[in-house]
């Protein structure tokens, strides 16, 4: 659910994945147009990436053939609109030959103390702006293109995927991801919710990424960890363009082979037909304007045991099916909110990328990022707010993090800043 906040506001105020595929090391080649190219040869390092490349292709021909609709974004995108039970998720294994669950029964339950929330019923992308959106019985899937696949630098075995060391919070930053965060963790938890106000960061080179999310996290930090994910971020590499779009991710094996963003892969059940997950939301706030946020609700189903995916109080978006996950299919032992950023350190200095806003917390209301009403859900299917939430940022003079609570917004933060600045070389 998306709103327009700027009624309710703190008090006090806190101070505060594609490839340039033209690489000279094959002369294994394919030909083809993408969005604004009439005829274009790439050239790949191996015949196992000409292969991927034609998969992928093929997988969105698929796509195409099998929609009922098509509908051509003013922003650019494509949207196809897919019956439902033909939508990537069941290519999975475990999930091949279903169909999407119908919806939960029961929603968690707001504590009387949880902050009162605010929204509109509608979620504004700019696919949808002129009232368009998918018929009954589908859902709308963002097309891949060819040009999406050139803009890739990385093995396309891993398109639509992060980096292997990426994701979580750790004590090292040494991978180039910088996060400011919130997190609570010793507990069981089994789902999260919260509001965040969506920004056009800046974004200072295609191989960067600037993304604010929530996190359920479950398993440890080897290879067994388990995590859902969703939130808005700007890939100019993923998307190819600098706006803020709504994305969901998931991995099983602590990014190594599983998930992937969106519907990239087989995993996520999309049973929503108004959203568009790798859309653009549209508008966003403004530096000193209105500020718009969206509110996101996950959570495990305690009957069928699959966690679902809401906006706010408002419509579901779909589900992560619990046979994806080894300890994701119990509980969560972590939860975490907050913003993440790649740092490429161009030209040896550390890059100008902007977390949130661009704007440090201090800055507060109406100029910083924020995420309020921040809550977990328990094992009664409580939604109770976030207690003892820890707030940690990794570079605070590249990006901070100050929080705080109140009756109106509960537990909050401010959140992001500039990346490269004096303080901050």
């Amino acid at each position: 659910m998306a709103s327009s906040c700027c009624g309710k506001r703190p008090r006090p105020a806190v101070p505060l994945l594609l490839v340039l595929l033209v690489v000279s090391c094959s002369s294994v080649s394919a030909s083809g147009g993408g969005r604004g190219n009439s005829t274009r040869t790439t050239e790949f390092r191996s015949g196992d990436e000409l292969r991927e490349y034609q998969s992928i292709l093929a997988k969105m021909d698929k796509m195409k053939k099998a929609s009922v609709k098509t509908i051509q974004s003013s922003d650019g995108d494509v949207i196809h609109c897919v019956p439902a039970h033909l939508q990537p998720a069941f290519d999975h294994p475990t999930l091949r030959g279903q169909k999407p669950e119908p919806e939960p029964e029961e929603r968690p339950k707001t504590s009387a103390d949880a902050a009162e929330e605010e929204g509109d019923a509608v979620f504004p992308q700019a696919w949808s702006d002129t009232g368009e959106s998918c018929p009954g019985g589908t859902v709308p899937i963002r097309r891949t293109t060819e040009s999406d696949l050139r803009r890739y630098s990385g093995s396309l075995r891993r398109y639509g995927m992060k980096p292997r060391a990426a994701g979580v919070r750790r004590d090292s930053t040494s991978d180039g991801h910088e996060h400011a965060v919130g997190y609570v963790t010793g507990d069981q938890f089994y789902g999260a919710k919260a509001s965040l106000n969506v920004w056009p960061a800046r974004v200072a080179s295609a191989a960067e990424f600037s993304l604010s999310q929530i996190w359920v996290i479950s398993g440890t930090f080897g290879n067994d960890l388990n995590t859902i994910e969703a939130g808005w971020q700007v890939s100019p590499q993923l998307y190819g363009d600098n706006s803020p779009r709504f994305f969901t991710y998931w991995t099983s094996d602590a990014y190594q082979a599983t998930g992937c963003y969106n519907l990239h892969c087989s995993g996520f059940v999309q049973t929503n037909r108004r959203i568009a997950i790798g859309a653009a939301i549209s508008p966003a706030s403004a530096y000193n304007g209105r500020q718009f946020d969206i509110s996101l609700l996950i959570w495990k189903d305690p009957r069928r045991g699959h966690w679902w995916l809401q906006l706010g109080s408002g419509p579901l978006v779909g589900y992560w099916p619990s046979s994806l996950f080894s300890h994701l299919g119990g509980h969560a032992n972590m939860v975490q909110f907050g913003g993440e950023v790649v740092n490429t350190r161009p030209s040896g200095s550390h890059t100008p990328t902007q977390m949130g806003s661009g704007h440090f917390p201090r800055e507060g209301f109406n100029r910083a990022a924020y995420f309020r009403n921040v809550q977990v859900v328990d094992w009664d299917n409580n939604l109770l707010p976030a207690r003892d939430l820890r707030l940690v940022a990794d570079h605070p003079a590249c990006y901070g993090i100050q929080g705080g609570y109140n009756r109106a917004w509960g537990n909050y933060f401010y959140y992001g800043g500039p990346g490269r600045n004096v303080h901050c070389p």
